[in-house]
């Protein structure tokens, strides 16, 4: 994991430099990604097909991206090798095709609140990669994901009095599963050693991605242009603009630069954003599982965190 880096930073003394950058990118992935989980949703209700929609999302994204750091820079700033290439083909891959991919899939049917609470669990596969990869969690961080699966069961079953249907559930859980790997491995990658640019290539391999699944979808056919409503496109630059140039450069930032552990903590800030915005805009229900599984997956993951901070 890339624990060290903050320690060279603090070495050379730029600590409140390096500091206040951590916490600024995670301020971003807080809220703004919080705020995505409404924004996918109003994109599939406005009949943008969910593969083709995050694909439009995340290559305009690289395309923006990659002018705005070649005009400050010039193009050689976007020269990768072949290793750092295919690290970043394969944590695109995970995190937004599969990752992020599945969480607009899901949205079609699942409440953006409910799917922000589900992701909220990736903590917790987090930790059990930890457990496949040979170390030995605390008592308390077992008690941690115990209780956290708990509640992500319970949300799976609350789907029955909402729209989700079980295999949108199913489809998040999986994509959670993918992200955590993304996360989890990204730092051994041997990645870009530039964020940004890191931020850039993911977005292109993953949204090239996309428009394979979305063409194996069948979703070409599905898309007509003059039916997508205003809030549609509205959505969609929304999540260009803050869900992909803002809070996933930071979030490549965060995963290159901070421990694991707190940088997982987003997902259970992001969950509290997500409901309260699906409940204010789209009057999205609030069923008492839906809230009492949110709040024992929190606890759960808050567990963890802490855990894992006192063992550090």
């Amino acid at each position: 994991m890339a624990t060290s880096a903050p320690a060279r930073v603090a070495e050379t003394g730029s600590r409140t430099a390096s500091g206040a950058m951590i916490w600024t990118a995670l301020a971003v992935v807080y809220v703004v990604w919080g705020s995505t989980y409404l924004a996918i949703r109003v994109v599939v209700e406005a009949e943008i097909p969910p593969m083709l929609g995050m694909a439009a999302r995340f290559l305009t994204a690289a395309v923006l991206l990659a002018t705005g750091l070649a005009l400050k820079s010039g193009w050689q700033r976007l020269r990768i090798t072949r290793r750092e290439a295919v690290g970043a083909a394969t944590v695109g891959v995970l995190l937004l095709a599969l990752g992020n991919g599945a969480v607009a899939v899901a949205e079609q049917t699942v409440p953006s609140g409910l799917a922000a609470l589900l992701v909220a669990a990736i903590p917790l596969w987090l930790m059990l990669l930890r457990v496949g990869g040979g170390e030995r969690p605390r008592a308390m961080t077992w008690v941690g994901v115990l209780i956290g699966f708990g509640g992500a069961a319970l949300l799976a079953l609350s789907g029955g009095n909402t729209s989700a249907r079980p295999l949108s559930v199913a489809i998040l859980v999986g994509g959670t599963i993918c992200w955590a790997i993304g996360s989890r491995y990204a730092p051994r990658l041997g990645l870009p050693r530039d964020p940004l640019v890191t931020a850039l290539y993911e977005m292109v391999f993953g949204g090239t991605a996309m428009v394979l699944l979305a063409a194996l979808r069948g979703e070409p056919g599905r898309l007509h242009l003059d039916r997508i409503h205003g809030s549609g496109w509205i959505a969609l630059a929304y999540l260009v603009v803050f869900g992909s140039l803002l809070a996933y450069t930071a979030y490549s930032y965060l995963l290159a630069n901070a421990p694991i552990s707190l940088v997982g903590t987003y997902a259970y800030v992001n969950p509290a954003v997500a409901v309260f915005l699906g409940w204010l805009i789209l009057s999205e229900s609030l069923t008492w599982q839906i809230l009492l599984g949110g709040a024992v997956i929190i606890v759960g993951v808050a567990l963890v965190v802490t855990a894992e901070r006192r063992r550090r």
